[in-house]
């Protein structure tokens, strides 16, 4: 391989790059907006669910109801009337809806068994399945104490102290923020680089390659080498200013070893992106192969789940993906603070993976070209 041929057939491939509007906004959204979002909004987080209450006892124990629904979780109960309940629930307007019945503290103290209505707007999944448990802990405690007339302390015979290490403050943006940049690498190393490839082939100039005194290693080496540096610096700055900037994520460990297990990374996935787009004849095709094969690739990597909670056929089996050790690398680093001597079998296994599927494409590429 001459240098002169990689340089400037990288600088082609990025010029290529820079005269694709939706390329480029992609790679933006990715590393930008897509982490910010999606890490303020986890599906698991019950954060300021809407919540309405129909008021129909005017009691002390509805009261006390009605005042124990408080932020972060919920936000300030709306006080409705029953018939704007169904109409309030059908625009969206609220998630939950509690209707408390006449004469419901009365029936408590005579002894019976009242029931409270609480309608959900399951449309809102990720609000839904947590919160109706939150709803029916608040109250089942509310009253409790209420039939009590105190409330109660329970005094355990083991004082158990918890301290969380990393994450203090147990806030899943931290987690969220680090995954998604995580995501965001492998889905567009891959996409760049088989994009361009099959931009070569749409656009004719694959025959004007073959016809250039450069070789078929010349040419693969090129398109991995530019299009692993965008999605590095994009990533880089992802990291610094979205990351620690904007979410204000701590990060005990090396920003720099963790764009070297990123160089990596990257190394195995344009080679993963090159023999796809081999085996795909257009865009179309090659975005179908793309979600065939990106999607389990991250479930089951460890970034969605932990690997632990999965049978051990499927831990063994995604050892031979790349994303499964850069997962495993990633969070040791940036959450635990790692070093070198710690995620160092990560890295050899990022190598020596990388160099297969860089062979395996190699191979496709010059039947590709021939």
């Amino acid at each position: 391989m001459r240098g002169t041929n990689l340089l400037q057939l990288g600088i082609k491939e990025l010029r290529g790059l820079r005269r694709d509007t939706m390329l480029l906004a992609l790679i933006v959204y990715a590393f930008t907006l897509s982490v910010y979002t999606e890490s303020r909004a986890l599906p698991e987080t019950l954060n300021r669910a809407a919540i309405a209450i129909v008021d129909e006892d005017q009691s002390q124990i509805s009261t006390r109801i009605d005042m124990a629904f408080a932020k972060p979780y919920f936000s300030p109960p709306r006080m409705i009337t029953q018939s704007e309940m169904d109409r309030r629930m059908d625009a969206g307007l609220d998630t939950f809806a509690l209707d408390i019945p006449p004469d419901f503290q009365r029936d408590l103290l005579a002894g019976r068994s009242p029931a409270i209505q609480l309608n959900i707007d399951a449309t809102r999944v990720s609000q839904a399945f947590t919160g109706g448990g939150y709803v029916q802990s608040i109250v089942t405690s509310e009253i409790t104490e209420f039939l009590a007339r105190h409330r109660a302390v329970q005094t355990l015979p083991v004082d158990l102290v918890l301290r969380a290490r990393f994450n203090p403050e147990l806030d899943k943006t931290w987690f969220g923020a680090i995954n998604n940049v995580i995501t965001a690498i492998t889905m567009l190393s891959i996409i760049l680089t088989g994009a361009a490839l099959i931009r070569e082939r749409e656009h004719g100039t694959v025959e004007h390659l073959l016809v250039m005194p450069v070789t078929p290693l010349e040419i693969m080496v090129s398109k991995v080498w530019s299009m692993g540096l965008v999605v590095l610096v994009a990533s880089a700055v992802s990291i610094v200013l979205v990351v620690q900037g904007l979410l204000a994520v701590r990060i005990d460990g090396s920003v720099m070893l963790f764009m070297l297990g990123a160089a990596l990374q990257l190394f195995a996935t344009t080679s993963m992106g090159i023999l796809m787009a081999t085996s795909a004849g257009s865009m179309p095709q090659f975005g179908m192969l793309l979600v065939m094969i990106l999607l389990p690739l991250q479930a089951l990597s460890g970034a969605m789940t932990p690997r632990e909670s999965m049978p051990q056929f499927i831990q063994d089996i995604m050892l031979a993906a790349p994303n499964t050790h850069f997962v495993i690398m990633a969070q040791a680093i940036l959450f635990r603070g790692a070093g070198l001597d710690v995620v160092w079998p990560q890295m050899l296994a990022l190598t020596v993976i990388g160099s297969v599927f860089f062979v395996i494409a190699l191979r496709r590429f010059r039947a590709f070209l021939t």
